[in-house]
């Protein structure tokens, strides 16, 4: 069964909600979507155990049960990390020396710049990773979780609600960087972080976290695609992984590669069509 939010709804209606979770035995646990960090600061005293990773970044993507304990894990970390992996070659940073322009600082960029950053020695992130938000708050508390980790990578966390800076942002770049879209901008609003008149970096790469709804940022990206070798991507392989690691730690599985693959196949037919 699922239940539907209102972004940053009240406090009293997350604890309800996991109240309901937590007291209920037929109750497995629950994927988070929207919600990640409001959950995850509303209902924090009401979780039993609570993961490295979500105290790290301070959501949770994942409630489970072990043992009649509620726990709270934040699994967007490993979703992200895969999904990336899937489409970015290990040694693409160290190839084009590129940056990463996150637009957006909410759980998904937490999870998705803690482990640009949160690299073994040996493997080299982006030069620079950039993290654009309209809410100070978020920007704060990134720096924060960003600071735990004690890496040399340089991050520059900028308050802005205008799409033309972002466009700027975008421009600056060096081939062959990243560009994310966790604004939820395209999905739960519509629009786009940038506009029409932004101009990726050559041999560039753009993630449109999204995978539903108006899509524009992923549909701007697609019209530089040939012109400046843009390499798309939309968040439908992330949302897969996201499902898929929920439900390893909600139902005690271990997901194999086949099973992944059938899972997405089986899913396809639900996918929203955009290219």
């Amino acid at each position: 069964m699922g239940f539907d939010l209102p972004i940053h709804a009240e406090r009293h209606r997350y604890r309800d909600l996991v109240e309901r979770i937590k007291g209920d035995r037929h109750e497995r646990g629950a994927l988070v979507t929207t919600h990640k960090i409001d959950l995850f600061e509303a209902c924090l005293d009401l979780f039993d155990r609570i993961d490295e990773s979500a105290d790290l970044c301070g959501e949770t993507s994942c409630l489970s049960k072990r043992d009649g304990l509620l726990c709270a894990r934040a699994t967007d970390p490993v979703a992200a990390g895969r999904a990336l992996g899937e489409f970015l070659p290990e040694d693409h940073w160290q190839k084009t020396g590129g940056e990463v322009l996150c637009l957006g600082a909410g759980g998904s960029a937490v999870a998705i710049t803690v482990g640009l950053i949160n690299r073994p020695a040996d493997s080299p992130g982006p030069t620079r990773i950039t993290v654009v938000n309209r809410s100070p708050a978020r920007l704060e508390a990134m720096r924060g979780i960003h600071a735990r980790l004690e890496a040399a990578t340089e991050v520059e966390y900028v308050e802005n609600v205008d799409p033309k800076v972002n466009d700027q942002l975008v421009r600056d770049l060096r081939p062959g960087s990243l560009v994310i879209n966790a604004t939820g901008m395209g999905k739960d609003s519509p629009g786009s972080p940038i506009t029409d008149g932004a101009e990726f970096p050559e041999s560039s790469l753009a993630w449109e976290l999204n995978y539903r709804g108006d899509l524009q940022f992923l549909r701007q990206a697609l019209r530089h695609k040939e012109s400046r070798g843009l390499i798309v991507h939309d968040g439908w392989r992330y949302f897969i992984h996201g499902w898929a690691t929920v439900i390893e730690e909600v139902f005690h599985l271990n997901i194999q590669e086949d099973q992944l693959s059938r899972l997405a196949t089986l899913s396809e037919a639900e996918r929203p069509a955009w290219s």
